[in-house]
């Protein structure tokens, strides 16, 4: 059996590949290390817990490419890689370095699926050759290799058709379309989308109820089923953007017999060793079916099928992928049954995705088979309205107002917001058999939607008797809708709770539906059925609340911060206690808290908790702006939080206090205003000078944030803001450098690790800058500064725990722009280079560990030069703009390290072409200085050429904004601001380099 393993991960977050593979990956390398292996680890994520250093043994932040993995198995002589964790991403690698020789130069075994049944799964060709040999029905279909030969398919099958792209995740570079024009660029977009240059067009299904099965297969040929699931949406909606419901709901058993077996034949024939998903299309008016795709790995679906039914997927398929068989392994949930059991629910799940249409106002909110969500929650409940209600509630947003004559066409074009529409017509009167024949969604769904839809106006019209307050109540409303639906106080409807003794119930998920004694501490809340779940032993409690599902500009690195302060807890005797509703990540899993309760994040519930438990103190610092944001509402009903009160994050995130502060210490800011009024702004605005920065208040990732450069822009912008999100800021625009600290406090003094740099100008956000860390070009005099401002404000303030502070460098003065008072995006990053536990040391501050000495602490050394740099998913949303302004666009963020800033910045680049080797691939159309070489073509000639890969443009006309979208829908990398670009031109005179791993914890000399 190998004892050195290298494990390729996924990368930087991206719309289709998301924190799924963080968890899943964590999940496996815990698994080989368990197991005795030694564990190299190449994943080029900073933000994920898969890159601690204490998931693997060695990790590096490198280029997910060939020629970088080969220089890690050259360095690290590895007797085996493990693909089947990292997404796409790693499965495709596995392909090419199979095609490169490299397992075969190097003597490696590849663990778990082959690359052959790889291959025979994904792509388009073999794998529907594959199904025509095993008699599994698929969609009339041709693999084609040109705009020509697809458009002779629909010659002669007609409209509409799907096209999906071999070798690509999420449904990047496929659609559904019903006309030539569309198709035209479906298939052009696909082709470049394609690895290997291929794309399967085929007769549309859509309509047909799309089912999938999460299952698994040993060496032995043993199948088992973990999970199925049933999409709310028919098929024509990526799974990605599905409601999706566990277990289904609509099938006979016959049905789902015949979906089971057609699954374990495929997977069988796959000769698939380990986790598999597969998805099925069924005729709703007879027993006929189609296969529509296998993924040959742990998957998106696979973190959910975990989640929902405590059946740890990514552990097993490890496991199954170093040989053992099914029936030889215990599930460490219940501690008692074997893998080779089948988990039986007794709930129901509900995953609901979450859109960025929040962030992008302007995107096309249609849904089809390319996937446009960035993250989900999942809602367990005794009943399928509860679970419905419970996801709405996770999903942290308000829902956007519709217009009355524009419902039916979220029906007919499904949106992100055709379950809302649907609620809107109901409440209208209108049928579910009508709005069946519109979205041929199962009448069953429609019937639990419209379940809610009566109660709420039973609610408005009729008392609200014990009856109808417990029933309401097991249908999953809140005690602030209730409020809100009978006009009083939510107080009082706690109250008639308490007076009716109508508790919430906590219920076990246990993979076996309590047939068997379970050790598990995974629970939910319901108000359906008698309670399971006693307090955990009395002890230091903790509640850690999280941060909700993936969105942008609140990451996979909230998570992080989640598990590290859970970790370090318990490091310190706590019992800690999770709260989150996110089934993607790592804090979620049920090994990582003493017990984790899957629920929205609301006051209700977490007060239920608190008073279930017994928690001693709620640690709001690291569930990002979710977490802060609910600090006041636990706050007023007397629930003891860590560290600091309300009081003080209003001192900093409230625009006008913080001024108030900023200014009594006597350090600059930008001249700025808070406005509560659309009135006020355009008044305030007239004593500054254009352009100015408009804001709203406790938003993330910079959200609704512009750069207006005139009243009519201001106007605009300020028409735009929702209510919710006033008061607003109104900041004068200033050029300069941005930095950034994080540090610890403990009220008098703070640690700060080193300062980081960025890369574009201020105006950029700070999530969609590269940055430098340590910072290599502030002075001295600079650094002391900006470490004096920092101490100054914890000072003020009396601030405990961890803050990020970021700042303005504009001539000769340094500005506070903004401070953060939590964990931030970037202390993962700063983390790992440092070698520093930030984390742990803020918990070790807010719970006041005697040991801890500020005065004693030591400043880390630095070897190497670490470059962030953000991930967009243009792919997705091919129709933006992503000219980098004041609002967030990156889903993700990747890191290279170097021993020089230049080494670093040439692996961030190595994937792009040297211009100066190939005049014709790239092209510069800009008003600012850049270096480099550039084609002297015009725009609509150089487009057309195979050779175009690059493309610089910072200019603000109409025609320029158009190009970029252009060129992001040819697969073109565009630069958009010129620092980036001269980074990207400076980094190609740096090669070769050698493949450099993360320092190794030093937190025993740091802490």
């Amino acid at each position: 059996m190998p004892k050195k393993i290298l494990v390729i991960g996924s990368g930087p977050i991206i719309i289709g590949q998301a924190a799924e593979f963080d968890y899943s990956g964590t999940q496996g390398c815990l698994a080989l290390k368990e197991e005795g292996h030694e564990v190299v680890l190449i994943n080029n994520n900073p933000a994920t817990i898969m890159t601690d250093n204490e998931v693997a043994d060695k990790v590096y932040c490198e280029p997910l490419t060939i020629r970088s993995v080969e220089a890690i198995i050259k360095k690290e002589s590895p007797d085996a890689v493990l693909a089947g964790l990292g997404g796409q991403t790693a499965l495709n690698l596995a392909v090419e370095l199979n095609k490169h020789n490299i397992f075969e130069k190097y003597n490696l075994e590849l663990l778990g699926t082959s690359v052959a049944s790889i291959q025979q799964g994904e792509d388009r060709e073999l794998f529907r050759e594959l199904m025509d040999d095993l008699h599994q029905p698929v969609p009339e279909s041709q693999v084609v290799a040109s705009v020509e030969e697809a458009l002779q398919f629909t010659d002669q099958y007609g409209y509409p058709v799907i096209s999906r792209p071999a070798y690509t995740l999420g449904g990047r570079g496929g659609g559904i379309t019903d006309n030539e024009e569309e198709l035209k660029e479906l298939i052009t977009n696909g082709l470049k989308a394609s690895p290997i240059g291929q794309v399967i067009i085929e007769k549309s299904i859509a309509g047909f109820k799309e089912v999938e099965y999460e299952v698994m297969r040993d060496v032995n040929g043993t199948c088992i089923s973990v999970c199925n699931m049933e999409n709310f949406d028919p098929v024509g909606v990526h799974t990605g953007d599905s409601i999706v419901v566990a277990p289904s709901q609509t099938l006979t058993d016959q049905e789902y017999q015949m979906l089971r077996t057609a699954a374990f034949k495929i997977i069988s024939a796959l000769d698939v060793i380990g986790g598999c998903n597969v998805q099925f299309a069924l005729d709703p008016h007879s027993k006929n079916y189609y296969v529509i795709e296998v993924n040959p790995r742990v998957s998106r679906s696979s973190a959910l099928a975990s989640k929902a039914t405590g059946y740890p997927i990514a552990k097993m398929a490890t496991k199954l992928a170093l040989g053992y068989k099914l029936d030889q392994l215990k599930n460490p949930l219940t501690g008692t049954t074997y893998a080779s059991f089948e988990p039986a629910l007794d709930y129901v799940v509900v995953k609901f995705p979450r859109w960025p249409f929040d962030k992008f106002s302007n995107a096309d909110r249609k849904l089809g088979t390319k996937m446009k969500a960035t993250g989900e929650v999942m809602a367990i409940d005794r009943t399928l309205e509860g679970a419905f209600q419970k996801a709405v509630a996770s999903l942290d947003q308000s829902i956007t107002n519709m217009n009355p004559d524009e419902l039916y066409d979220h029906l007919r074009k499904p949106t992100d917001l055709r379950y809302f529409a649907i609620i809107e017509l109901l409440k209208q009167g209108v049928s579910t058999d009508t709005i069946h024949k519109e979205t041929l969604i199962d009448l069953f769904f429609l019937n639990i939607v419209s379940n809610l839809v009566k109660a709420e106006a039973t609610i408005q019209n009729e008392e609200l008797t014990k009856q109808l307050l417990k029933t309401t109540k097991i249908q999953g409303f809140t005690d602030k809708k209730l409020a809100e639906l009978k006009g009083v106080n939510e107080s009082e409807i706690k109250q008639m709770r308490k007076e009716y003794n109508i508790k919430p119930s906590y219920k076990m998920v246990d993979t076996c539906a309590a047939e068997f004694e379970a050790a598990t501490n995974y629970v939910y809340t319901t108000y359906a059925g008698t309670n399971e779940i006693t307090p955990l032993p009395p002890n230091k409690k903790a509640l850690i609340v999280g941060a909700g599902p993936i969105r942008i500009g609140q990451g996979v690195e909230f998570d992080y911060s989640a598990v590290k302060a859970i970790q370090s807890l318990r490091k310190l005797g706590w019992t800690t206690i999770m709260i989150n509703n996110n089934p993607e990540t790592v804090s979620t899993d049920y090994t990582t808290a003493d017990r984790l309760y899957f629920d929205p994040i609301n006051k209700e519930v977490i007060e239920s908790i608190v008073e279930h438990e017994g928690i001693d103190l709620v640690f709001t610092q690291f569930g990002g702006q979710t977490a802060i944001n609910i600090a006041d509402e636990l706050e007023e009903v007397g629930i003891p939080l860590a560290g600091i009160s309300v009081d003080t994050i209003e001192q900093l995130e409230d625009r006008e206090q913080f001024y108030s502060v900023l200014k009594k210490l006597d350090i600059p800011h930008i001249p700025g205003s808070m406005c509560h009024t659309m009135e006020e702004a355009l008044d305030v605005a007239d004593s500054y000078s254009y352009p100015l920065l408009c804001r709203p208040s406790y938003v993330i990732g910079g959200q609704g944030m512009v750069k207006v450069e005139s009243e009519s822009e201001l106007k605009n912008a300020l028409q735009e803001t929702d209510s919710q999100h006033y008061p607003i800021v109104l900041d004068q625009f200033t050029t300069g450098m941005e930095a950034e600290i994080d540090l610890v406090a403990d009220g008098k003094h703070v640690f700060i690790p080193e300062i980081m740099e960025h890369v574009e100008p201020a105006g950029v956000h700070s999530g969609d800058s590269m940055a430098i860390f340590p910072s290599p070009n502030l002075s001295i005099d600079v650094k002391e500064t900006l470490k004096q401002y920092a101490q100054q404000i914890v000072q003020e303030v009396e601030y405990k725990g961890i803050m990020n502070i970021q700042f303005l460098l504009s001539e000769d003065t340094i500005y506070v722009l903004e401070v953060n008072p939590r964990a931030s995006r970037t202390v993962p990053i700063i983390s790992k280079v440092s070698g520093v536990s930030m984390i742990e040391l803020a918990i070790r501050s807010l719970v006041g560990d005697p040991t801890l000495d500020f005065t004693n602490l030591h400043q880390p050394t630095f070897q190497h030069v670490a470059v962030k740099y953000p991930l967009f998913s243009s792919h997705a949303l091919p129709e933006l703009d992503h000219k980098l302004g004041a609002n967030m666009l990156s889903t993700g963020e990747g890191m290279c390290l170097g021993f020089t800033v230049e080494e670093a910045m040439a692996k961030v680049f190595e994937h792009l072409p040297n211009p100066f080797e190939n005049k014709q691939a790239c092209l510069v159309e800009t008003t600012g200085f850049v270096k480099g070489q550039s084609i002297d073509l015009k725009f609509s000639d150089w487009i057309k050429l195979k050779e175009a890969q690059v493309y610089m443009n910072d200019q603000n006309t109409e025609e320029a904004s158009l190009r970029r979208i252009q060129a992001l829908k040819s697969g073109i990398t565009v630069f958009t601001q010129p620092s980036t670009f001269n980074a990207y031109i400076e980094s190609l005179s740096y090669d070769p380099y050698q493949p450099t791993p993360l320092p190794g914890s030093t937190e025993k000399e740091c802490i």
